[in-house]
């Protein structure tokens, strides 16, 4: 099973690179990234870097959540959770 996971994980990463003729197609940054045309108006370029920007953010705040969430309310629902499973 482990031979064939490997596999099929390298022929994905391999479909998943820029053909020839994309990569010419495409501005430096994106070459070898992704298929077909390039961006197609000046606002392209922008709201991709917004959307990387809002991605990385959200990355971000979600590791900093889950190794220091912050709760320390003794009424806080996940205290309820906790009491009850020790109960058991």
């Amino acid at each position: 099973m482990r031979p064939f996971l490997a596999l099929l994980l390298l022929l994905a990463g391999h479909a998943s690179l820029a053909c020839e003729t994309c990569q010419r197609a495409q501005p430096a940054p994106l070459r070898g990234i992704t298929h077909g045309t390039g961006p197609q108006s000046a606002w392209d370029m922008p709201i991709i870097w917004a959307a990387v920007g809002l991605v990385g953010i959200t990355l971000f705040l979600a590791a900093r959540m889950l190794v220091r969430p912050g709760e320390r309310n003794g009424d806080h629902i996940k205290r309820t959770i906790l009491h009850d499973a020790h109960a058991h």
